[in-house]
C-alpha cells in the first residue's frame, strides 16, 4: 500500500493468506458487452489489507501487472465490504482469471473489476481515470446508469 496512507506496506502473497481473515460473497459480474456471471468470491477486505489512511484519503486506485488502472471511492470500499478475490467457486484464482487478485467491484460494471492487482495506491484524487476511464467510460461505474461517462 502507498499513498495516503498512515504506514506505507509491502504484502507478499504468502503474507496475506497468512495474516489477513478471509471472506466469501456471491457476486453478480456484469460485463458491458451483455453478459454476466454469479461466482462464489473468496478473499480479503480491502479496508483491512489498506490499513489506517490519511483524512484527506478519498480514492482507491488499483494497478493490474499489466499497467491497468482503475479507482473507487475509499468510502465505497469501507461501506459495501469490498474484497481482493484470490478464489472464484472454491477454487485459487488461475492466472487468466486474474491471479494473484481481483477486485470484486458488486454493483459495479465489469470495468472496474480490476484483475491481476499487485499494488494499491490511496489518493485525495476524487477524479483519477483509469485505463477505460481515460476513454470515456464512467468514472463512478454504477451497474443503475449508464456505462459511457458523457
Amino acid at each position: 500500500m502507498t499513498g495516503l496512507v498512515v504506514q506505507q506496506k509491502n504484502l507478499s502473497y504468502a503474507g496475506i493468506l497468512k495474516d489477513f481473515e478471509s471472506y466469501r460473497k456471491v457476486v453478480t459480474l456484469n460485463c458491458v458487452e451483455g453478459w454476466n456471471v454469479t461466482i462464489l468470491w473468496e478473499g480479503f477486505l480491502v479496508e483491512d489489507l489498506i490499513g489506517d489512511t490519511e483524512k484527506n484519503a478519498t480514492t482507491v486506485i488499483f494497478h493490474a501487472r499489466d499497467g491497468y488502472t482503475t479507482s473507487l471511492p475509499l468510502e465505497y470500499i469501507r461501506n459495501k465490504d469490498i474484497i481482493l478475490a484470490n478464489r472464484m467457486n472454491n477454487v485459487t484464482m488461475p492466472a487468466e482469471r486474474g491471479f494473484p487478485f481481483q477486485l470484486v467491484a458488486e454493483s459495479k460494471w465489469g470495468y472496474k473489476w480490476i484483475k491481476w492487482v499487485d499494488w494499491i495506491e490511496i489518493s485525495d484524487d476524487k477524479s483519477y481515470r483509469g485505463y477505460w476511464e481515460r476513454r470515456g467510460y464512467s468514472n463512478e461505474g454504477d451497474l443503475d446508469k449508464r456505462f459511457w461517462g458523457f
